[in-house]
């Protein structure tokens, strides 16, 4: 159920590609059509199906959309939400909002990987040995 093209899913998977490489942390995309309730709870549902909180230092950083119904969150895992100033993931959302206002989902995306992955670094610095613990490919969920 690709909800993106094959470019569209490269550029995101580079994305996150290039803001794990200096962290430790891990980032994931998680994407549907329609969202029924509220979207925090589905991320938050949906951040444990996907093993999100089996990370080594629960540093895991789950981003949900729902394309069709315009609902989208943003959840991170004990680990990083200890450390992360309180309003980080609020203006992270809303600098994504402003490119899924101009039409871009993919930038939106991109910028919340970017926002995220530059908080991960710099609270979670890759450390040597470290191995990718998470897929980087968009998991559609249904």
């Amino acid at each position: 159920m690709a909800l993106f093209t094959d470019t569209e899913q490269d550029e995101i998977r580079q994305a996150i590609e290039a803001a794990e490489k200096n962290t430790s942390g891990e980032i994931r995309i998680s994407a549907e059509k329609h969202c029924k309730g509220d979207p925090l709870e589905r991320a938050a549902n949906y951040f444990y199906k996907i093993g999100m909180d089996k990370t080594a230092l629960r540093n895991g950083v789950l981003i949900y959309i729902a394309t069709e119904d315009h609902k989208f969150a943003i959840i991170g895992d004990k680990g990083i939400n200890e450390v992360i100033p309180e309003n980080f993931w609020v203006s992270t959302k809303e600098s994504m909002l402003n490119w899924f206002k101009a039409g871009s989902l993919v930038k939106g995306l991109i910028t919340g990987i970017t926002m995220s992955g530059e908080k991960l670094q710099q609270f979670f610095p890759y450390i040597d040995g470290d191995k990718n613990e998470l897929s980087d490919d968009i998991d559609y969920m249904q």
